[in-house]
């Protein structure tokens, strides 16, 4: 009897649980290969339709409840993020979800109806091959009862071998012929049978020949056992392997013995093959559990970035488009790392998609209130047009200009409008502006020369580049006679307005930097001088103000299609400006550097 005694799904005493548990696990790990839980109700409706038509289906109920679980889950999602009304239950228990809403208003009731219909069908079809199997086992245990009951008749008998022999060859084919009993009958049957088979052999009186030649067709029948599990220790299919490791030992117990000498020999060849089977099954779960471990930690890291990520102040939508991308490129990264354990994988996937739906909820939100502000900005602008568009007849010409200007300053305060309506407001705006003052500039009295008006700020701009500096009270009482005649003269044509008088103070600044500013020491007549070293940071401060101004300029410009060549000279004075700031810190640089040698 020692050498039935094996290892093995045969015998489970000798097999560690770890192997059985293991192989449901590897089951379950195969129906984890397709992710369901980024399948649309659709595809799963149809994976299930496959599932159902498939030869196979009745030993694939592991994927047809991972297919049913996953389907739910998802008409639950998409029913919440449609606003409908759900409560889940424990698809487990039930085979149904119970929606709030009539039938009738409800568009996923369709879906889950035809759903329901294939999952029903697919249960009773399943629950009634269930118990054909079942009777089936019932009926081969009544058989193998029956089996044995004619072997134990047999022993009885205690006729000649050449009578009892062939009664004994065609009860074992019988046996053999006979399917599979319930699982907690098989041990106690394999049992009691080889115990009458081996009484058979050693307790009946048989010629030796018939015998030796039983035990040697047994024995290469063994080897050839052997051989196919040595085989299969060779196999990189750990799982595949263990799985026919058990039907080998199915089979072994099929037959009878072998010779007393070859039956530790041969039953010690066919355990050391099984043990290099097992252990490399329990060695590739082990492995298995550390590379889902791994996995779970990569992706415990990439839901901290986007959780991070999802928490961040974000100003506006230039920062929602480069935080966006890095949430795609993270996704991109989840996709390539593998599953972690059963237990953990919906979880780490549920916490990645909460994190991810937050980060593009808060988007929606900035995105919908800054649309709203759009809108406003857009009735805002809108009405400044309209009030453009009234005053632009009047011909009380200083009045209707201050209020020009004044709308012109309001338009720069409002904030953006839709891109499709910015150009189209804009030229409207503009048109009314520029009726007006043409308008007015061809109207314009002796006294309103506004080109004249132009040409004699030019030439107060020509003298000033072309003055000397004295060094004295002299340069003081110039600029104040420079800027009293500049203030005498009056307007100038519209569109020349902003120019002139940045070219104004641009001569200004660049003859007399220390103009309207105090400092450290004062000289004669009470007028305040500054240090040289103060006068550079105060030019160094004006540069930045001027930068400032000139890039909002530059901003306002950009509405309209025909401000290129302004756009351009504001963009060339920026750049001017950005070269002399350089050149400034460089040389308060060395007076710092000079104060700290003293």
């Amino acid at each position: 009897m020692s050498e039935e005694i094996i290892p093995g799904a045969a015998m489970a005493s000798d097999v560690p649980e770890t192997f059985e548990n293991n192989e449901a696990a590897a089951s379950e790990n195969a129906v984890q290969t397709v992710n369901l839980s980024e399948k649309s109700l659709a595809e799963l409706v149809r994976m299930f339709e496959e599932l159902v038509q498939n030869e196979d289906r009745m030993k694939m109920s592991k994927e047809a409840e991972a297919v049913k679980a996953a389907f739910y889950k998802r008409l639950l999602k998409e029913k919440s993020e449609a606003g409908f009304s759900v409560q889940a239950v424990d698809h487990e228990e039930t085979d149904d979800v119970v929606a709030e809403e009539p039938a009738e208003d409800n568009p996923f009731a369709g879906i889950e109806a035809g759903f329901k219909e294939l999952y029903i069908k697919y249960k009773k079809e399943r629950a009634e091959y269930n118990r054909q199997i079942e009777k089936e086992r019932e009926d081969n245990l009544a058989m193998k009862e029956a089996v044995i009951a004619d072997l134990k008749a047999l022993l009885d008998k205690q006729e000649d071998v050449n009578a009892t022999f062939p009664e004994f060859r065609e009860i074992q084919n019988r046996w053999r012929a006979i399917g599979p009993v319930p699982m907690q009958n098989y041990r106690n049957i394999n049992d009691t049978y080889q115990l009458y088979v081996e009484q058979f052999y050693d307790m009946v009186k048989i010629n030796r020949e018939l015998r030796d030649l039983d035990f040697k067709k047994n024995l290469e029948v063994k080897e050839e056992f052997c051989m196919a599990a040595e085989k299969l220790a060779e196999s990189p299919n750990v799982v595949e392997a263990f799985r026919e490791l058990q039907k080998l030992h199915e089979q072994w117990k099929e037959y009878g013995p072998v010779a007393k000498e070859h039956r530790e020999q041969i039953w010690d060849r066919f355990k050391a093959a099984t043990s290099v089977i097992n252990k490399k099954y329990q060695a590739f779960f082990e492995g298995l559990k550390d590379q889902q471990a791994d996995n779970l930690a990569k992706k415990t890291v990439l839901c901290e970035k986007v959780e991070e990520i999802a928490e961040r102040e974000v100003a506006g939508s230039n920062e929602w488009n480069a935080f966006s991308k890095e949430i795609e490129d993270i996704q991109k990264e989840w996709k390539t790392i593998g599953f972690a354990s059963k237990k953990e994988n919906q979880k780490i996937y549920d916490r990645f998609r909460a994190a991810c739906d937050k980060f593009y909820a808060r988007k929606r939100d900035f995105y919908t209130e800054y649309k709203g502000s759009m809108n406003s900005n857009l009735e805002r602008k809108i009405a400044l047009c309209e009030t453009a568009e009234q005053l632009k007849s009047s011909t009380e010409w200083k009045k209707a200009t201050d209020q020009f200007i004044a709308l012109q300053k309001q338009w720069k305060e409002i904030g953006p409008v839709p891109r499709k309506k910015s150009e189209q407001l804009w030229k409207r705006f503009r048109a009314a502006c520029d009726e007006f003052f043409a308008e007015r500039d061809r109207n314009a009295k002796p006294e309103n020369d506004y080109y004249g008006n132009l040409k004699a700020k030019q030439r107060i701009i020509d003298e000033i580049n072309a003055y000397e500096l004295q060094g004295s009270d002299a340069d003081s009482s110039a600029l104040q006679e420079f800027q009293k005649r500049w203030n005498e003269i009056g307007f100038v044509p519209f569109k020349e307005k902003d120019s002139i008088a940045s070219a104004f103070r641009d001569a200004v600044r660049s003859k007399f930097p220390d103009a309207a500013h105090g400092g450290a020491r004062r000289g004669r007549g009470g007028r305040t001088q500054m240090s040289e070293k103060d006068r550079l940071i105060h030019k160094y401060n004006s540069l930045e103000q001027d930068i400032v101004t000139y890039e909002n300029n530059i901003g306002f410009f950009s509405m309209s299609k025909s401000a290129e060549p302004l756009i351009r000279q504001m963009q060339d004075r920026i750049d001017q400006a950005k070269a002399e700031l350089n050149e400034l810190a460089a040389r308060i640089r060395e007076f710092d550097e000079k104060a700290d040698k003293e």
